[in-house]
């Protein structure tokens, strides 16, 4: 049996966004230009603008598509989510587990799971926190009639039970070791009992679920909502009410600016003081014009080019490895992402509980991958086609990788598919190899293991079509095992695995850039992709 307590100290860490088997996390379909001074994609003749220390401006690529945690996935809503709702838990920027509203967790057995909550906790609209919110926000999740796109976070909990006002249970299926990284995660944000009741009676009514909960968001975070014009900006003013210390600036404005060069301008001019993405071609004028600085953060991500192991010659682990023998991730660092970035060994990124450094990578070496392929009986190669959507980074990383493969012989094709086809097409199987990528959400090596490798995933996360019973094995025991050094030898055995029978092409995980006023201090941003602005404040010149 473990228990786990500690003191809250500063708020500085968040919940943790789920992972996207999809679209790179910077993507959305924000379209509006509204409120933004030079909208014209090219830099504009915005002139400088004075800076408000009360208003933080970050301009965004894309809108939000919902602010109900619990109905959406998206990276831009998980953000301003962030601010309105917390979870039970949180993580730090080492990926270390602390309290948030829930101050003590224990696992009482091997499938319970107590928790003390935080007292004198009040939402938004001033209703409480307490174990009977807990349990309507986690069932609600569980709703098939809400159809959440997080349930699949919270799908081994088979009950939650309220023992008192600030104490609540929750079992779960099967023993769940990496439990508490998931309820950090801000698919699990509270939110006021009384808006959840209202929604439920939006649904009954003919609505949809979110409705009233978009219009009357009520968190326990630093920010309460103010406004939403889509396609332009939503506006968060500080809860002056928090339990613990207030946020350092009155408002925050996120605001949706899609063009590049457009965002890269409103930072020079001042209309925003943090933006974010920034292109890795960017970043030299930003780092070269003063008064703005280029802030960087490893992220939790994996791009990776997966086989279908369902077909020839891709069953065969010699092709595999021949193939990512061939693979020079320097040049795909350099060429797509210009080194802002790390090559990937394995599946797991440093950052990620259960990476080990003890796993040996797989060298670049295109004279040993051709004599590969020759024992493999492909001496004279062999064609295939490679599927990736239309995101210009993955775009590029597919034509790189062409180049290298027709080196030892491998006549590859690139065949571009609209993402909804995309992600149907490669889930029943007819993909050859495919570009995707995934967030490691939760901080936990189970989260991409189980999704991407497991056989139960096949079609799902595991788009590799991967059926391999020792693999399986390791990774239910990596799920299921209670005590953290056993855990770490678990998954460091099956990367180990993974890696040398090359179930992908482990590509490399990106850094995030952000670009940010030298007026803007107290800022950072988590690896899960969330910006930290509990205590950023606005230095006036």
């Amino acid at each position: 049996m473990k228990k786990s307590t500690a003191v809250l100290a500063a708020f500085t860490a968040a919940a943790v966004l789920t992972a996207c088997a999809g679209e790179p996390e910077n993507g959305g379909t924000g379209n509006g230009n509204e409120g933004n001074p030079s909208a014209d994609g090219n830099g504009g003749e915005a002139t400088d603008e004075e800076v408000d220390p009360d208003n933080l401006v970050i301009a965004t690529l894309s809108d939000i598509e919902a602010i109900d945690p619990h109905t959406s996935n998206d990276v831009p809503s998980s953000t301003v989510q962030h601010n309105l709702f917390e979870s039970l838990l949180m993580q730090t920027e080492d990926m270390e587990i602390e309290p948030l509203l829930a101050t003590e967790w224990e696992n009482t057995d091997d499938t319970t799971w107590e928790f003390q909550l935080r007292e004198d906790v009040t939402f938004h609209d001033g209703s409480e926190f307490n174990a009977d919110v807990v349990k309507a926000n986690l069932d609600r999740i569980l709703d098939e009639d809400l159809g959440s796109p997080r349930a699949a976070l919270f799908e081994m909990i088979e009950e939650v039970v309220v023992i008192d006002d600030h104490t609540v249970e929750i079992h779960t299926e099967f023993p769940f070791s990496p439990l508490p990284a998931h309820l950090a995660h801000s698919g699990g944000g509270m939110m006021s009992q009384e808006i959840i009741e209202e929604d439920y009676a939006r649904m009954e009514d003919g609505g949809q679920p979110g409705d009233y909960i978009n219009e009357n968001p009520a968190g326990t975070a630093i920010f309460e909502f103010d406004e939403w014009n889509p396609g332009s900006e939503i506006i968060l003013t500080r809860n002056d009410d928090y339990w613990g210390d207030p946020a350092g600036v009155e408002q925050v404005t996120f605001q949706v600016t899609p063009e590049d060069l457009t965002r890269i301008g409103e930072l020079e001019t001042g209309a925003a003081d943090i933006i974010f993405p920034v292109s890795p071609s960017d970043t030299e004028r930003i780092e070269d014009t003063e008064g703005m600085d280029l802030y960087t953060q490893e992220s939790l991500g994996l791009a990776y080019i997966g086989f279908n192991m369902e077909k020839e010659p891709f069953d065969d682990p010699q092709v595999r490895r021949a193939m990512a023998m061939a693979i020079n991730k320097e040049e795909l660092l350099e060429g797509v992402l210009e080194g802002t970035g790390t090559p990937a060994t394995g599946p797991l990124g440093e950052q990620i509980f259960g990476f080990s450094d003890e796993v040996d990578e797989i060298e670049y070496d295109p004279q040993g991958a051709q004599e590969l392929l020759a024992e493999a009986g492909y001496e004279d190669g062999f064609e295939t086609t490679l599927w990736t959507n239309d995101s210009r980074e993955r775009i590029d990383i597919a034509e790189l990788v062409q180049a290298q493969l027709s080196v030892v012989g491998v006549d590859l094709s690139i065949e571009v598919l609209e993402w909804g086809a995309y992600l149907e097409n490669t889930s029943e199987g007819e993909h050859d190899m495919f570009i995707l990528g995934w967030s490691t959400a939760t901080g936990d090596a189970d989260y991409l293991m189980y999704n991407l490798f497991h056989s139960s995933q096949q079609g799902d996360g595991n788009k590799s079509f991967i059926n391999n019973p020792e693999i399986d094995d390791l990774l239910e025991q990596g799920r299921s095992e209670t005590d953290q050094g056993a855990r770490e030898d678990i998954y460091e055995e099956a990367m180990e695995l993974l890696v040398d029978e090359a179930k992908m092409l482990y590509l490399y995980h990106q850094d995030y850039l952000v670009g940010v006023r030298d007026e803007v201090q107290g800022f950072w941003k988590h690896p899960n992709g969330i910006y930290q602005l509990h205590d950023v404040t606005i230095e006036e010149e």
